[in-house]
């Protein structure tokens, strides 16, 4: 699953590589967890588009939202037959920007550890997203998304079971080019992560916390007591914070 993750490149980094025309300004942010405005970038009328939608996946039939399950995330496995995912699956696909996530290792005695995993090379990410359009019955309107995921690949195998599905720049077209993809095709695209493309090293409780939204949760953690939980990372270093650029008169997303 993944449950919290971060972007932390500048607004233009990700405009460059996701392609999209529109130029919104936002602050990095290092805990973004479920029920929280994320960006997505999805398809429209031919154009790569750069939207702000609700993580929580709302099908359109729901009556009660309410009454309905958070949806965060959708397994890859079974997007095609479940009725939550099926039409989105078909029809509103999207990526998810990201530049990396946590996942929480069991560990049999206390709480489970928090663990940070992103790119080797300090690229951004983007993950698998499907998207909806939810109308209640007094026309409000509220569009959210959830990321889809897939069995865990060798570096999050020790750590967790399951992991974001990852879609490379080359692909990201396959993707979301509903119109001319169908969604039998685009399922292709749904598998763990080349072994080499991510490290994962463990970072602090802290990031429990919803309310904790800072650059010290990607601080690298070792227990003073025991040994890291997992192997250690090819390189113990922080990933690079990329400074944002200024764009004056641009309305704040976040």
């Amino acid at each position: 699953m993944c449950g919290r993750y971060t972007i932390t490149s500048a607004p233009a980094v990700l405009r460059a590589l996701f392609g999209y025309a529109e130029q919104p300004n936002f602050p990095a942010r290092f805990n973004i967890a479920p029920t929280q405005p994320i960006p997505i970038v999805r398809l429209f009328e031919g154009k790569r588009q750069f939207a702000l939608v609700r993580w929580g996946l709302l099908p359109s039939w729901v009556k009660d939202p309410k009454a309905f399950s958070l949806l965060a995330n959708a397994r890859g496995e079974t997007v095609r037959d479940k009725p939550a995912f099926r039409a989105a699956m078909k029809y509103r696909r999207c990526l998810i920007p990201a530049d990396g996530f946590y996942e929480w290792q069991a560990s049999g005695r206390g709480p489970k550890q928090p663990f940070y995993i992103h790119a080797k090379s300090g690229e951004p990410l983007a993950f698998a997203g499907l998207w909806e359009s939810w109308m209640g019955p007094n026309g409000e309107e509220m569009e959210t998304a959830a990321i889809v995921t897939t069995a865990a690949n060798e570096t999050l195998g020790p750590i967790h079971d399951r992991m974001p599905v990852i879609i490379p720049p080359e692909a990201f077209d396959l993707w979301l080019n509903t119109g001319a993809v169908d969604a039998e095709t685009a399922q292709a695209l749904i598998a763990p992560a080349p072994g080499d493309l991510l490290e994962a090293y463990p970072v602090s409780t802290a990031v429990n916390r919803t309310a904790n939204d800072n650059p010290k949760l990607l601080e690298l953690f070792v227990p003073s007591d025991e040994p890291a939980l997992a192997p250690k990372p090819t390189r113990q270093r922080v990933p690079r914070v990329k400074p944002e650029k200024k764009d004056d008169g641009q309305a704040s997303l976040f």
